[in-house]
């Protein structure tokens, strides 16, 4: 059974899907539940960052302020629904490698993620991203898929 379910979510409709699916299983399994974002820095990468470095801070913070409003929303309902809630945000490139230190860290033995089909584009969890943890997470990974 899944005593910790990881699950990494951005700002698209297809990650409260997998939160979702995530709650279904913490209950059905009396998991822990950790939810998490990473804050990509990939809108900057390929730029001479000096230049740009007070905008990337700007940048940076107005995500991390998102991220933190997301994830607390998340955790309230989830909390009221009755599970033990976690929340992380972490600054990481590449996102997989962040989510897989995540789960590492906290022993998750479940990650459940959306992954949007090839259309997302100003997303920060992309279907790569879902690809990529597939390739390289040790543990089980549920992707939910965006339904059209």
């Amino acid at each position: 059974s899944y005593k910790h379910i990881l699950i990494p979510v951005d700002d698209s409709p297809i990650s409260y899907a997998a939160v979702e699916h995530a709650e279904k299983l913490a209950k059905a399994f009396g998991s822990k539940v950790t939810v998490m974002s990473v804050i990509a820095l990939d809108p900057f990468t390929g730029v001479d960052f000096y230049k740009i470095a007070p905008a990337v801070t700007q940048y940076i913070l107005e995500a991390e302020k998102n991220a933190e409003g997301r994830l607390k929303d998340i955790q309230d309902t989830l909390t009221h629904h009755g599970l033990s809630v976690d929340t992380k945000i972490i600054r990481e490139i590449p996102t997989a490698t962040g989510i897989l230190n995540i789960a590492d860290e906290i022993n998750a033995d479940l990650i459940v993620m959306g992954s949007h089909g090839r259309t997302g584009l100003k997303k920060f969890i992309l279907g790569s991203v879902a690809q990529e943890v597939l390739t390289i997470c040790p543990i089980p990974v549920l992707i939910v898929k965006q339904s059209d």
